[in-house]
């Protein structure tokens, strides 16, 4: 999915931690699992952090304050699977799963919405609470 051969050591690192989690990461978190890697400080893992997001290989949850990796494909030279910048994410209160999102209706109406009011927009995460299908013993059924 991802060229790991551009990243850094302790950015490969990162990413290979949030791609191994079954759940968001905080930044503490991932330095406690790199440590046998030889991460020492939250320093090295905020800066890969900080790169990891810039080529949108990695969101952030602000509601969490924690990571997750993207889960679009980053292969041949698409630098962000996510249209005009808008990313949304279901998070589970029960399991903490988290399913990213990506629609391009919404996305449409969103940009259709910043463009009628002359916003320009830099990014856009929408985040989600509630429970998912596997917490709630509902089945999935897509929507419409």
């Amino acid at each position: 999915m991802t060229d790991h051969s551009k990243l850094t050591r302790n950015q490969s690192l990162v990413v290979s931690a949030l791609r191994e989690s079954d759940a968001p990461l905080s930044a503490y978190m991932i330095l406690d699992r790199l440590r046998e890697d030889g991460f020492r400080a939250p320093l090295q893992v905020y800066r890969a952090l900080d790169k990891l997001i810039e080529r949108g290989l990695v969101h952030r949850l602000e509601s969490l304050n924690a990571f997750v990796a993207c889960r679009h494909d980053h292969s041949h030279g698409h630098s962000h699977g996510h249209q005009g910048g808008v990313v949304a994410f279901a998070i589970c209160e029960d399991c903490g799963s988290v399913a990213e999102i990506d629609d391009p209706t919404i996305n449409a109406r969103l940009m259709a919405l910043a463009t009628d009011r002359h916003f320009k927009t830099e990014k856009t995460t929408i985040e989600m609470r509630g429970h998912c299908s596997a917490c709630t013993g509902e089945s999935h059924t897509p929507q419409a």
